[in-house]
């Protein structure tokens, strides 16, 4: 897929997820303050956060379909893991605030209303939205490799089981006539919103630090440089993400009699391979080395003998 398709596709889905979540939570919200639910009201303060998450993702599409240039050499793909950290301290706070304001009610204490039937209806149509909405940007965060897509679709996914404790708080709330288990269901979808925000934040350290989640990458790398005649003892091999790309360092050892300009077809041979095989490759850096050549301060990167040892 190409960058500019892969950028529409997450323009698309964004809008999506804007358009949707403003109709819900202007929806839940003035539901929830008719009919007396603090819990719907926090489902729609959720939804409100929603739209800012996917306005962030549509904002960074247009940041990531910029071209390299001298102050970001690689590109502005990772704007998008960027993005998704973001997205976890939003969905963290706005469930924390939803938190805080529910602890101050029940310590307040009081009478409280019970709420008018007609909320569990809104729930209702939200958990079917919601549902529909996460199964897309799921779908499409993986199909075009987007962190911060998963994340939002994740989050949407979220909703659903937010939104299913508000229905549950809302039955026996209306059915028990005792309106404080519609706040005691506010708080623990408070406290389900921060659990949320805090993994996405968790997740996306791996990319942010250089790291890889899939780690059979590495076993694939070396399959791919075994098999070309020449090169030998693929080593010190480091890979990292740009996105949805693979930007990967390899040593790779040749025979010491060969020409300069025979060592370079063979590391063009496996550079070639590794884009042809892997796809979604964005570089290849390889450093030749003599047969036998064994260097003390090589600290970084995977070997195969590391590999196996783990």
């Amino acid at each position: 897929m190409s960058e500019s398709n892969r950028t529409n596709n997450i323009i698309r889905a964004s809008w999506i997820a804007v358009v949707s979540n403003a109709v819900l939570a202007i929806l839940k919200i003035a539901v929830g303050l008719i009919a007396g639910s603090l819990a719907v009201v926090g489902d729609g303060i959720d939804s409100s956060g929603d739209i800012v998450t996917s306005l962030i993702t549509l904002v960074t599409a247009s940041i990531i379909s910029r071209a390299p240039n001298v102050k970001f050499p690689y590109g502005y793909s990772k704007a998008d893991t960027v993005a998704a950290k973001a997205l976890s301290f939003i969905i963290f706070f706005a469930g924390a605030q939803l938190g805080i304001s529910t602890v101050e009610r029940l310590f307040k204490g009081g009478d409280s209303p019970i709420p008018e039937t007609f909320a569990i209806y809104v729930i209702l149509i939200s958990i079917v939205v919601k549902l529909l909405l996460s199964m897309y940007l799921l779908n499409t965060g993986r199909k075009v490799e987007s962190p911060m897509l998963i994340a939002n679709g994740r989050n949407m996914k979220n909703d659903v089981v937010i939104s299913g404790s508000v229905l549950v708080g809302l039955f026996f709330t209306i059915t028990l006539q005792m309106p404080v288990i519609d706040s005691v269901f506010a708080l623990l979808i408070s406290l389900w919103i921060m659990k949320s925000g805090f993994d996405i934040f968790m997740e996306t350290n791996i990319e942010l630090m250089d790291g890889i989640s899939d780690q059979s990458i590495y076993n694939k790398i070396f399959e791919i440089i075994n098999q070309v005649k020449g090169a030998k003892n693929p080593h010190r091999l480091r890979v990292r993400k740009l996105a949805n790309l693979f930007v990967i360092s390899i040593d790779i050892e040749v025979d010491p009699e060969l020409k300069v300009g025979e060592a370079h077809k063979i590391a063009q041979t496996v550079e070639r391979r590794l884009k042809m095989q892997l796809g979604n490759v964005y570089d290849v850096m390889i450093h030749t080395e003599p047969f036998g050549n064994f260097e003390h301060d090589e600290k970084y990167g995977v070997s195969e003998e590391k590999l196996n040892n783990t």
